[in-house]
């Protein structure tokens, strides 16, 4: 089948995109009428609500999958559980959230480029989720039905999340360019634009000639590097679920709330200097697991309890790093030296993260194989000898058993 999306009951489908255009409908119909920018406590408590209605509509996922309701679940090649199809919906989510905040950061950029003021960037960001969810729309579509029709697009895919990985590891400083985006100097060269942000519109009569204002421009912005980083999050949501209403669900869910997640981070995105980098290591994770696809399932537990560690190096490097940066500040070295140690010390905490969680997995198989003869005696020690390379507990456990 080319297009596998169609191949589940129609109901959930329709069930789906009545609910995400309530959503959006309630949102900005009934919620945010007024042209005003959001409170970072408004911004929170809606990002809560937002994360709260994925979570939600996770556990019933967890049902519909566990019955199989109107036949779901048993159409993408093989039997999907309530447990798995949660947990699957749940990597997807977060993968989805997760890369959002790159593209937060990006957001926050063009906006202070362009002078756009507080109470329309709302607008735009409604403007901006609109066609994210029919991008997604569009590339699960052609990911899934490109996977299930060639099997070696899994490994193009792969190679397409490490090397985007490299890509912002060495290009993580680079400043980005507006003025340079090609549909912006496409536009400006076929249509007069003011600098007269007045009316909040993204097209205005000036001396009776129809003229764009900035805020189309930031939209072509955002569209633009939103298709650029769907490039990236289809192939990370593909690589953890096949199942097309799960990759397509935990995607709305997730962009739905970037509006407000927007207005709680952006104004934080200095402190968070080390995110970009938890970013990197899961694309990175994401793109091995992609490859390793046909020959090493990696378990979705094991996926998702990664992508929360990593996600957890981040933050915790974020807020360390800074206090790190403060004292290193009033003892007088330079920015750069601040910034390799601060560097230094995110990429040692992740190292950490990575190791235990790989060791801890080798161990947790090694005791599950001691109902078997010979194998699960040799695995314990070498799961050990993997958390001795970085914690004096494992090692003293290694000395024991040695």
């Amino acid at each position: 089948m080319i297009f596998p999306v169609f191949s589940l009951m129609p109901v959930f489908w329709i069930g789906l995109f009545a609910l995400l255009i309530a959503a959006i409908a309630l949102d900005l119909g009934v919620f945010h009428r007024e042209n005003r920018s959001q409170t970072t406590g408004e911004a929170l408590l809606w990002s809560l609500v937002w994360i709260g209605t994925g979570l939600l509509f996770n556990c019933f996922v967890y049902f519909a999958y566990a019955n199989h309701w109107l036949g779901i679940g048993l159409q993408v090649g093989h039997e999907l559980d309530g447990r798995e199809a949660a947990i699957q919906f749940l990597n997807a989510f977060l993968v989805e959230k997760s890369l959002s905040l790159d593209n937060i950061f990006v957001i926050a950029t063009v906006f202070s480029y362009f002078a756009i003021p507080l109470e329309s960037q709302y607008r735009v960001l409604y403007w901006g989720v609109l066609g994210a969810l029919v991008m997604r729309m569009l590339f699960i579509v052609s990911g899934l039905a490109l996977v299930e029709r060639f099997a070696w697009t899994t490994y193009v895919f792969g190679a397409i999340l490490l090397l985007t990985a490299a890509k912002m590891f060495y290009d993580r400083n680079a400043d980005l360019e507006p003025q340079k985006n090609a549909f912006v100097r496409l536009l400006e060269r076929w249509l007069p634009v003011t600098a007269d942000l007045s009316e909040l519109r993204f097209f205005q009569r000036c001396d009776g000639k129809l003229v764009a204002t900035p805020l189309l421009l930031v939209l072509l912005v955002v569209e633009t590097s939103d298709l650029l980083f769907a490039v990236d999050s289809i192939p990370a949501v593909i690589a953890v679920t096949r199942d097309p209403f799960l990759a397509f669900s935990s995607n709305a869910f997730a962009i739905l709330g970037l509006r407000s997640l927007y207005f709680v981070i952006a104004p934080l995105i200095a402190r968070f200097k080390f995110l970009k980098m938890s970013l990197i290591f899961l694309l990175a994770f994401v793109g091995v697991k992609m490859l390793l696809t046909n020959h090493f399932e990696i378990p979705a537990g094991i996926s998702l309890a990664f992508l929360l560690g990593i996600l957890g190096v981040g933050i915790i490097a974020s807020v360390f790093g800074g206090d790190i940066d403060a004292k290193s500040s009033a003892t007088g070295p330079t920015s750069a030296r601040r910034d390799d140690l601060v560097l230094h010390t995110a990429l040692r905490a992740a190292w950490r993260v990575v190791v235990g969680i790989v060791g801890a997995t080798v161990l947790a198989l090694g005791l599950a194989m001691l109902v078997l003869p010979g194998p699960g005696l040799l695995v314990i020690p070498f799961g050990l000898a993997i958390l001795a390379t970085e914690f004096v507990w494992a090692r003293r456990w290694l000395q024991k058993i040695s």
